[in-house]
């Protein structure tokens, strides 16, 4: 059983920048692929950045371009730096990484971080 606990999630101001962080029980040796998703009020979750081994980091949603995923092998914690954010960034982020076992996926997800975006 894999555990996520993240971090750094708050209240800032439009045009402000926040840096989550997700730490992980596992060696990343042992995985697959790290993302973070969000959800914001009323909306369906979206994934923002996906990081696969093999493949490298991806970004989606309308947060593209000002995201950078990064992630930290001697501490077991991935990163998602946020900058210039709009309002309508506001939203639960939510880490989740998976492994490969045996022919299946296992699926792991944070509790989630509230980001709230306004002045």
């Amino acid at each position: 059983q894999v555990q996520l606990v993240e971090s750094g999630g708050g209240l800032v101001q439009p045009g402000g920048s926040l840096r989550l962080s997700c730490a992980v029980s596992a060696s990343f040796f042992s995985l697959n692929s790290m993302r973070w998703y969000r959800q914001g009020p009323g909306k369906e979750r979206e994934l923002v950045a996906d990081f696969t081994y093999g493949r490298g980091v991806e970004y989606g949603g309308s947060l593209k371009g000002r995201l950078t995923f990064s992630k930290d092998d001697a501490k077991n914690t991935i990163h998602l730096q946020m900058s210039n954010l709009k309002s309508e960034d506001t939203a639960v982020y939510y880490c989740y990484v998976d492994q490969l076992f045996q022919g299946r996926r296992l699926v792991y997800w944070g509790q989630g971080t509230q980001v709230t975006v306004s002045s």
